[in-house]
């Protein structure tokens, strides 16, 4: 199982998947940070980025926190990583 570390930022344009250049994952949600709307967005298109059903993935911590820990168990580490690099935009 592969635990997926990331920030989330709301209230964005679009859903991107972005990467700092610290190496940090950085998800950027159209949805607004209230009621778990943006929670919600987040699984949905972390499941679409990831071709895995939204029922597999499940937010471990940061649930009213922008720092989230997000299980994938369907993927390891590598496919992880494999599937992310395919769909991140680079930072400055």
């Amino acid at each position: 199982m592969a635990v997926l570390h990331l920030r989330a930022k709301p209230n964005a344009r679009r859903n991107e998947l972005q990467l700092a250049a610290d190496g940090a994952v950085v998800v950027r949600l159209h949805a607004p940070a209230q009621d778990g709307k943006a929670n919600d967005c987040l699984l949905r298109f972390l499941a679409e980025v990831l071709a895995v059903p939204r029922s597999s993935l499940t937010l471990l911590s940061g649930h009213t926190a922008p720092f989230k820990k997000v299980a994938v168990p369907s993927l390891s580490d590598d496919e992880l990583r494999a599937a992310l690099t395919t769909h991140v935009a680079h930072l400055g």
